[in-house]
C-alpha cells in the first residue's frame, strides 16, 4: 500500500470529511430501511424500536471489531478494513431480502432477522469507521487529540437522519434511495482508502499492542461509562415510542429523538466546552420540572408534550454524555472507551425495546430512566449561599434530605386527597405543586441524594400517582409489543361508559347499565356515521349473506351491526386487543352480538394478501396505533389488495378521523390511481346520539358507482372527495406526510 504525505491542515480535513461521510451514510440507512420494512412487517412503533435494537447490536459489533483491530499495526488495520468494506459491498445495492414473511410474523423476531440478513454486513463495516479513523488520525498526526472528531462523526449522523425525512424521502422513491446510498458507500470506501495511504509504515504483524502507555481504567470507571451511555439510549427509545404512538409511525418522527440523541454527542464531545457546560448546568432543572409533567401527562396538548419530551431527552443526553466526556481516557485507550459506550447503548436498547414491554404494564421505563438520569448527571449548586446551606457534617446533609422527603410526601398526600382536581389543568393545586417543586429544586440541585428524592416526589405528585393506581387495579392495563391499553369506567353526559385507550386515544366505548345499552354502537361507529350507514345498507346491497371484513378490532363495537346469515371476519394485529374485547368480559360487543366471531391475528395487509379473490363484500379499514394510521395500510399497493379481496360490486370503508393529519388527499389519490369511485361523510352527532359523541370522518370507495349511489340515496350528506391533483399517491416505494400535517397547514 503506497504512502504519501499530506499537509497537517489537509490531513485533518481529510479525516473529518471521511468520518462525516461514513456517519451520514450510516444514519441515513436507519430510517430508509425501516421505511422499507413497513409494508412487510406492519406499522407499529415497536418495529422502529426493534430496528434500533438491531442497529445498536451491529454498532456494538463494529466497535468491538475496531477495538480488536488495535492489536495490529495501523497499516494492517487499513488492509483488513478495506477488505471488510469490499466483502460487505457484495450486499449492494442496499435493500431488504425478498423473503416472504408469514402473515402472523412477530416483529420482535422477524425485524432483527430481516434487517440483520439484509443490511448487517454493510452496517457493520461502516459502523466501525468512527473509532477506527480516530485512531488512524491520532497516529497520522503524531498524537493529536482525536476526540473532537467524534463530535464530527455525530454531526454527520445527525445530518443523515434529518436529510432523510426532509430531502431524501420526499424527493426519491425507495429504489432511487437505494441507488443513492450505494453510490455513497463506494465514495466512503474510496475516502477510507485515501486515509489509509496517509498512515506511516510499520511492521506488518500482530503485536501485543500498540502498547498503551496510560493507566488501564478501573472496572468501576468502565461500569460508569456503560451506565452513562445506557440511560440516554433507553430514554431515546422511550421518547420514540411516545411520539410515534400518538402521531404516526413514520421516519420524520422516528428520527427526531435519535437525531437529538446524536446531536448531544456533538455538543458533549466538541472542542468548545462552553455549550456543553452551560447545558449540563441547567439540565437538572429541566429534568426535575419537565419529567414530572410528562409522567403525569396532558393529553389535551400532544404537540406540547412531544416538544417537552424532546427537550428532556436532549438536555439529559447532553449532560450524561458530557459526564462521559469528562471521564474519557487517553487516546491510546480510545477504542475501549467507545466499546464500553456501545455496550451501554445496546443495553439501553435491550431494556427499553425488549425487557420493558415484557415486565411492565405501562411505560415504567420512562420514569425509571428519568430517575437514573437525575442520579447520574453532573450537578452544581446554583448559587453560593445554597452550597453553604449544605456544607458541614454528613449528618446535616442527611437531616436536610429527610426534610425534603417529608415535604414531598406531604405534597403527594395533598394531591391524593384531592382526586377530583387534576394537576394537569390550571388550578390552585397544580400551581402549588409547581411552586413547591421549583423551590425545592433550587435548594437541592447540587446535593445528589436530595435531588433524586425531590425528583421522585415530583414524578408522583405531578400525576404519576394515577399510573400507579391503574397498575394496581386488576385488568385496568395491558401491554404488548404493539402498545399499552387502558380500560376504565367514566361518566359522559351523565351516562356511565367503559372505554379502552391505546396510548392516549380512545379506541372503543361501551354504554353500561343494560343489555340494550351494551349492544349500542357508539363513538365513531354510531348509526349515523359513515360506517354505521354502510353496515345498515349491507343487506340491501349484498343480500342476507353479506361477507364483511373489519380491519382493526378495538372493543368490537362494529359486531353489533351483524345480522343473521352474514359472515364476519376481523383482522387484528395484537392478541392483547383480542383478549380485552373477547376473553376478559370487560366488553360485551362480541359476546352479545357476534359470539364465535372469526378473528385473524396478524398484520391485516399480510392476512388479506392471502385471502381468496372476491371473498368479501364489505371491508372496513379502521386500524389505528393510538391516533396513528399505519402508513403501509394506505399505499396504492395496499388499496390494490383491498380491491382484489372485494367482490366487483364491493364496498371499502376507510376511517380517516385524525387529530394530527389530513388523510383525505392520500385516500383521494389512491382512489384516483386505482379506479375507485369515492364519497366522504363527516358526521357531527347531535343530541339524539347516546354518549359519547364523536365526530367521525369516513370515506366510501367502490368500483361500482351504483353502490355509492345507494348510500347517497339514504343520506344526502355524502359528498364527493376533492381531487387533489398535485398530490402524489402513496406507494410502498414512495410516501411523505409533510403536506398532511395539520399544524403546518
Amino acid at each position: 500500500m503506497a504512502t504519501f504525505a499530506v499537509p497537517a491542515r489537509f490531513g485533518r480535513a481529510l479525516f473529518v470529511v471521511t468520518i462525516l461521510a461514513g456517519s451520514f451514510l450510516l444514519f441515513l440507512v436507519q430510517p430508509m430501511v425501516a421505511r422499507m420494512a413497513l409494508p412487510r412487517l406492519g406499522g407499529a412503533p415497536a418495529v422502529w424500536n426493534s430496528a434500533m435494537l438491531v442497529y445498536q447490536a451491529l454498532l456494538l459489533g463494529g466497535y468491538a471489531y475496531a477495538h480488536w483491530l488495535g492489536k495490529v499495526t495501523v497499516r494492517l488495520q487499513a488492509a483488513i478494513h478495506l477488505a471488510v468494506l469490499l466483502i460487505a459491498g457484495l450486499w449492494l445495492p442496499i435493500g431488504l431480502m425478498a423473503t416472504q414473511l408469514p402473515a402472523n410474523a412477530q416483529p420482535a423476531i422477524w425485524v432483527p432477522w430481516l434487517l440483520g440478513a439484509s443490511i448487517g454486513p454493510l452496517f457493520f463495516a461502516i459502523s466501525a469507521q468512527a473509532p477506527l479513523l480516530q485512531r488512524w488520525f491520532s497516529v497520522a498526526s503524531k498524537g493529536r487529540d482525536p476526540y473532537a472528531l467524534y463530535a464530527a462523526s455525530n454531526f454527520g449522523s445527525f445530518a443523515g437522519l434529518i436529510a432523510y425525512p426532509l430531502l431524501v424521502e420526499p424527493g426519491l422513491a425507495i429504489h432511487g434511495q437505494s441507488r443513492l446510498w450505494t453510490f455513497g458507500y463506494i465514495l466512503v470506501a474510496l475516502l477510507v482508502a485515501v486515509c489509509a495511504m496517509t498512515l506511516p509504515k510499520m511492521r506488518m504483524a500482530i503485536v501485543a499492542g500498540p502498547v498503551a502507555d496510560s493507566p488501564r481504567p478501573s472496572w468501576s470507571r468502565v461500569g460508569l461509562w456503560v451506565l452513562l451511555a445506557l440511560v440516554p439510549s433507553g430514554l431515546m427509545l422511550a421518547t420514540s415510542t411516545y411520539i410515534t404512538t400518538d402521531v404516526v409511525a413514520m421516519p420524520l418522527l422516528w428520527v427526531l429523538p435519535l437525531g437529538l440523541y446524536l446531536l448531544s454527542f456533538t455538543i458533549a464531545f466538541a472542542a468548545n466546552r462552553a455549550p456543553a457546560d452551560m447545558l449540563t448546568r441547567i439540565a437538572p432543572i429541566v429534568i426535575l420540572l419537565v419529567g414530572g409533567v410528562l409522567v403525569g401527562g396532558n393529553q389535551g396538548k400532544p404537540y406540547l408534550n412531544a416538544g417537552l419530551a424532546l427537550l428532556l431527552l436532549f438536555m439529559a443526553a447532553v449532560a450524561l454524555h458530557t459526564a462521559m466526556y469528562r471521564l474519557r481516557p487517553e487516546p491510546d485507550r480510545l477504542t475501549g472507551f467507545y466499546l464500553a459506550m456501545s455496550v451501554g447503548g445496546a443495553l439501553g436498547g435491550v431494556f427499553a425495546a425488549l425487557i420493558a414491554p415484557l415486565v411492565f404494564d405501562w411505560t415504567w421505563e420512562y420514569p425509571i430512566l428519568i430517575l437514573a438520569a437525575g442520579a447520574l448527571i453532573p450537578q452544581n449548586f446554583l448559587i453560593e449561599p445554597i452550597s453553604r446551606l449544605w456544607a458541614g457534617t454528613p449528618q446535616r446533609a442527611r437531616i436536610i434530605t429527610l426534610g425534603v422527603a417529608v415535604v414531598m410526601a406531604v405534597l403527594i398526600l395533598a394531591v391524593l386527597n384531592r382526586p377530583s382536581e387534576s394537576v394537569d389543568s390550571a388550578g390552585p393545586l397544580q400551581a402549588l405543586v409547581f411552586i413547591v417543586v421549583v423551590v425545592i429544586g433550587v435548594l437541592v440541585i447540587g446535593a445528589r441524594t436530595a435531588f433524586v428524592v425531590a425528583l421522585a416526589g415530583a414524578l408522583v405528585a405531578f400525576g404519576g400517582y394515577r399510573s400507579i393506581e391503574l397498575s394496581l387495579k386488576p385488568g385496568a392495563r395491558a401491554r404488548s409489543y404493539f402498545g399499552i391499553y387502558t380500560v376504565f369506567d367514566t361518566v359522559l353526559d351523565k351516562s356511565t361508559v367503559r372505554q379502552i385507550k391505546h396510548g392516549t386515544t380512545v379506541h372503543g366505548t361501551e354504554l353500561l347499565g343494560t343489555t340494550a345499552r351494551e349492544r349500542t354502537p357508539t363513538a365513531y361507529y354510531v348509526p349515523g356515521s359513515g360506517v354505521g350507514q354502510a353496515m345498515q345498507a349491507a343487506p340491501a346491497l349484498f343480500g342476507d349473506h353479506a361477507r364483511i371484513g373489519v380491519v382493526g378490532l378495538g372493543a368490537g363495537t362494529l359486531a353489533c351491526y351483524a345480522q343473521p346469515g352474514q359472515q364476519w371476519r376481523f383482522y387484528e394485529i395484537d392478541p392483547a386487543v383480542v383478549r380485552i374485547a373477547r376473553d376478559t368480559g370487560q366488553f360485551h360487543f362480541l359476546g352479545d352480538c357476534l359470539p364465535g366471531a372469526t378473528i385473524e391475528i396478524g398484520d391485516a395487509r399480510l392476512n388479506l394478501a392471502v385471502e381468496p379473490t372476491a371473498s368479501l363484500d364489505l371491508l372496513t379499514l379502521d386500524a389505528f396505533s393510538s391516533d396513528a394510521v399505519p402508513m403501509h395500510l394506505m399505499t396504492r399497493e395496499a388499496f390494490g389488495t383491498y380491491g382484489r379481496v372485494l367482490a366487483p360490486h364491493g364496498l371499502l370503508m376507510v376511517h380517516i378521523s385524525n387529530k394530527f393529519l389530513d388523510l383525505e388527499p392520500v385516500v383521494s389519490a389512491a382512489a384516483r390511481a386505482g379506479g375507485w369511485y369515492s364519497a366522504k361523510l363527516v358526521y357531527f352527532p347531535g343530541a339524539e346520539v347516546a354518549a359519547p359523541r364523536a365526530v367521525s370522518f369516513w370515506v366510501a370507495l367502490s368500483r361500482d358507482p351504483a353502490v355509492l349511489a345507494t348510500l347517497k340515496a339514504r343520506d344526502s350528506s355524502w359528498q364527493p372527495m376533492a381531487p387533489y391533483p398535485g398530490f402524489t399517491p402513496w406507494t410502498d416505494d414512495y410516501s411523505t406526510i409533510l403536506p398532511l400535517v395539520k399544524a403546518f397547514r
